[in-house]
C-alpha cells in the first residue's frame, strides 16, 4: 500500500516493516522448521496464517509455537495500546492467548477477509487494508496511553507515569489492563526487557546493558530476562 515504509529488517524467513496508514509493523514469516522464540511485547498482533486469521494477545513470557515447516505468515503487529481497539476486545481478555478472528468478529465475515488475503498478490497490503477499513469506525488513539507508554518506556516510576497521565494508580491499572493486557507494572518489565535485549544486541556489555536500562545489577536483569523470556539473556542473545 501507498503507506508502507521501504526500510526493512530482514532476518532468515523473517521480514518487517512500518505501517504508516496504521501505525503498526507489518511482518511476515515463512516457517523453516527451526524454532524461533516469541518474546512479550505489549503488543497484539493480527495474523493470516494459511488461510486463516488469528489474533495473537498481550503475552506475558516467552514462548516457542508449534511450527509446520513451509507454513508462511503474514501480521500486523499493533503497538501497546492500539489492537484492542480496532480489535474491539479489551487486551487482558486476549492475555497469552491466540484466538481465531471468527470468534471476535463475525464468521462470514472473517471468511471473506481471509479469502481476500489469500487470494492477494501482496498479502501484507491485503491484511494491513483490513486494518485501514476499521479505523473509521474505532476509537481515536487515546493520548493518555502514549503518555502512559512513553513514561514506562523511559523507566519512570509508575506512580510518576499515573500523575503525568492525570490518573490514580488504580484507575491507571483499569485503563491499563483494558489497553494493554496487563498492569502497568508489568508492562514496564517487558518494555525494559526489551530495551536492555536491543541495547545487548549491539554488542553492549551486560553490566553496562543493565545500568543502562534502570536493573539494580546485571544479575537482576539476567533473572528479568529469564522470568520474563523464559530461558537465560546469553541463550537468547545466541
Amino acid at each position: 500500500m501507498d503507506g508502507r515504509d521501504d526500510t526493512r529488517r530482514t532476518h532468515d524467513a523473517y521480514e518487517e516493516w512500518f505501517s504508516r496508514p496504521t501505525g503498526a509493523v507489518l511482518w511476515t514469516r515463512t516457517a523453516d522448521g527451526a524454532p524461533h522464540r516469541v518474546l512479550p511485547d505489549g503488543c497484539t498482533d493480527l495474523i493470516w496464517l494459511d488461510g486463516e486469521l488469528i489474533v495473537a494477545g498481550p503475552d506475558t513470557h516467552g514462548y516457542v509455537p508449534a511450527v509446520v515447516p513451509g507454513a508462511h505468515y503474514v501480521g500486523l503487529r499493533f503497538p501497546p495500546g492500539r489492537g484492542p481497539d480496532l480489535l474491539g476486545i479489551p487486551a487482558h481478555e486476549l492475555r497469552d492467548l491466540r484466538v481465531p478472528l471468527a470468534a471476535l468478529w463475525p464468521g462470514a465475515d472473517v471468511r471473506r477477509l481471509a479469502e481476500r488475503v489469500a487470494d492477494a498478490t501482496d498479502r501484507a497490503g491485503a491484511l494491513e487494508r483490513i486494518a485501514v477499513d476499521r479505523l473509521p469506525d474505532a476509537p481515536r488513539p487515546d493520548p493518555l496511553l502514549a503518555i502512559v507508554v512513553a513514561g514506562l518506556r523511559a523507566g519512570e516510576p509508575v506512580s510518576a507515569v499515573a500523575e503525568a497521565a492525570g490518573l490514580g494508580e488504580r484507575r491507571l491499572h483499569r485503563r491499563a489492563l483494558a489497553a494493554f493486557g496487563y498492569g502497568p507494572k508489568t508492562l514496564a518489565r517487558v518494555l525494559r526487557m526489551n530495551r536492555a535485549l536491543d541495547l545487548a544486541r549491539t554488542g553492549t556489555p551486560f553490566a553496562e546493558v543493565a545500568v543502562d536500562t534502570g536493573y539494580a545489577d546485571q544479575a537482576h536483569l539476567a533473572r528479568e530476562v529469564k522470568a520474563l523470556a523464559g530461558v537465560p539473556m546469553r541463550e537468547l542473545l545466541s
